[in-house]
């Protein structure tokens, strides 16, 4: 008779080694990143803020040093929810051959598109302050279109605001199940919420952050690991990766304390490729 050691499932084996490998990538990132080169985006990537007006971009372009905020940073909810429907009405229109989607808040939005893995054309449903709730009502917008897979990342700004755990580990079910509907052939991933820097952030709201511990948000990972593979998603776990030994954000990849730098997305783009290697 087999002991119980020899049964541990092929998939446990391999989120396990998925982890080892995401953790070696970020070590070995994490000290040469500097001198790295960036790959640019491929021409098929659509974001909307390659749309910003002339002036904004001549704005930017006389200091390349320096981002520019252009006007769709003083759009209303239902201003930035109508563009991202224009957005998937034009990708569902011209279905390019491999389509990946990227869901969630100003995390996933502010995510640089030449550092988004070149192999995939990228549709950036991503929304500033958005929460599972809403994510889980805009859902339809991109409806109509095929993706290969839909990366997914919201609950922050739920915490911020007050939302029980349990009312967000809801949504979460229920998003992965209209996902998992709607598109059948896509794989749906869902990513862990990442540590924050608490009372060391220079974001604007840090005083709310002291009042998440970043143990609430391990928690909750965990919890969403759980409804991934009951309700048949995948999970990444990228917390780890960004965590220090105290399990706060690392200061070096962000730019406020809650949100990522260039560095910062650097990582979690090399994870996204190595978990897509991998896993998917």
């Amino acid at each position: 008779m087999p002991s119980s050691r020899t049964t541990i499932p092929p998939w446990a084996l391999l989120s396990l080694a998925t982890n080892g490998i995401l953790l070696l990538t970020v070590t070995l990132l994490l000290t040469r990143y500097p001198t790295a080169s960036v790959t640019p985006a491929p021409s098929g990537s659509l974001d909307a803020r390659a749309s910003e007006t002339s002036a904004t971009e001549a704005s930017a372009s006389s200091t390349p040093e320096e981002p520019q905020l252009g006007p769709r940073h003083q759009w209303t909810y239902e201003q930035w929810v109508a563009q991202l429907a224009r957005e998937a009405e034009a990708i569902a229109a011209n279905p390019p051959d491999r389509l990946a989607i990227l869901a969630g808040d100003s995390i996933s939005l502010w995510f640089p598109p030449e550092l988004l893995p070149e192999e995939l054309t990228w549709l950036n449903q991503g929304i500033s302050g958005e929460v599972s709730s809403g994510l889980l009502d805009r859902l339809e917008l991109f409806d109509n279109t095929n993706p290969e897979v839909i990366f997914v990342m919201i609950g922050i700004n739920d915490l911020l605001r007050g939302v029980s755990p349990e009312a967000i580990l809801n949504n979460y079910r229920l998003i992965i199940q209209d996902l998992r509907w709607v598109h059948p052939n896509a794989k749906v991933v869902v990513q862990s919420i990442l540590p924050h820097r608490g009372s060391q952030a220079s974001w604007e709201g840090s005083a709310k952050l002291s009042d998440i511990p970043n143990s609430q948000i391990r928690d909750l990972n965990r919890e969403l690991k759980t409804i991934a593979a009951v309700e048949g998603a995948y999970f990444l776990d990228l917390y780890p990766l960004f965590a220090n030994s105290q399990g706060n954000l690392r200061s070096e990849l962000t730019t406020d304390g809650l949100h990522l730098n260039d560095r910062g997305y650097y990582i979690w783009r090399s994870a996204l490729q190595v978990f897509q290697g991998l896993q998917l």
